[in-house]
């Protein structure tokens, strides 16, 4: 079925620059190891969008109306319908103390000023020049382009738009609940902590109200769960610690059927007869009466 505007679509694409021949950006990523556009920190996949929205370029957008899924398709894009001409207003000069705590820049460097990004594109005396234009405005672009999917299911849709706003976080890490025009995102724990998360909940909100007319409520859970401890193995005693392991395999190979042999009983101290002193007199028994002596 061909798509029209408002399909949530997944996409994929592989953009290079027609004067140069250079691929620039692709949703593949073996055409992006290929290219030596290969980021670790990248995600590469088929893009998710919602048609005529302006997440790819207008010109891009205007030719996959009516394109049939799984289709390929190769577009030209004059700059016009791209990303725009250059404009010269957009070069500024800076000066280089701004670059006091940041990565020392260097021509062709991508950076950011007062919220906008921006491209260095040479360094002075003092003073780095800077362009706000896009790093593609006044090119002329060639996208091989095809429709992957064509969302339709609701919960997919809405796990498409979370992941948008929250990409740090598997979308399916997410659970949905809707009642009626009341829907309940339960946020998994990996995402509790992430940096501007209140923003993006904002964001995500706005888009669900915007894309899904029937849904009035948009509520955020957050459950946190008791974490059980593991459990603790006893600490062996001193005396285990001390077995010799010879005398631990020994004890393994005598047969359980052996008799043991009794001890000897310990002699208790101070019960052990003493021999008497040489030096001690003895008396002789006496014979006889007196008398007789």
């Amino acid at each position: 079925m061909a798509v029209k505007s408002g399909d949530f679509l997944l996409v994929n694409y592989t953009l290079k620059v027609k004067e140069s021949g250079e691929t620039v950006d692709t949703t593949f990523d073996s055409v992006a190891k290929d290219a030596h556009i290969h980021r670790e920190d990248s995600t590469f996949g088929p893009k998710f969008i919602i048609l005529g929205e302006g997440w790819l370029p207008k010109g891009l957008e205007e030719s996959l109306v009516g394109l049939d899924p799984g289709t390929n398709k190769t577009v030209e894009l004059t700059p016009e319908k791209g990303f725009g001409a250059r404009d010269p207003q957009k070069m500024r000069l800076v000066p280089l103390r701004r670059f006091r705590d940041r990565e020392y820049p260097t021509p062709g460097q991508q950076v950011e000023f007062d919220g906008r990004p921006a491209v260095v594109r040479a360094v002075g005396a003092g003073r780095v020049q800077v362009d706000y234009n896009h790093p593609l405005a006044g090119r002329t672009l060639v996208y091989d382009v095809s429709i992957d999917k064509v969302l339709d299911d609701e919960n997919e849709k809405i796990l498409s738009l979370i992941a948008l706003r929250i990409p740090e976080v598997p979308k399916e890490e997410f659970a949905l609940k809707k009642h009626q025009s009341d829907l309940t995102i339960e946020v998994p724990e990996e995402a509790f902590y992430l940096s501007g998360l209140q923003v993006a909940k904002k964001a995500v909100t706005s888009d669900l109200q915007k894309f899904f007319p029937d849904i009035d409520t948009v509520a955020f859970q957050e459950i946190f769960k008791r974490s059980e401890p593991k459990p603790e193995l006893p600490a062996p005693t001193a005396r285990q610690a001390e077995i010799a392991p010879e005398k631990e395999e020994k004890a393994e190979a005598e047969p359980e059927s052996a008799p043991k042999k009794p001890k000897a009983l310990a002699k208790k101290k101070g019960t052990a007869a003493k021999k008497p002193s040489p030096s001690t007199s003895r008396k002789r028994p006496k014979m006889g009466s007196e008398n007789q002596r």
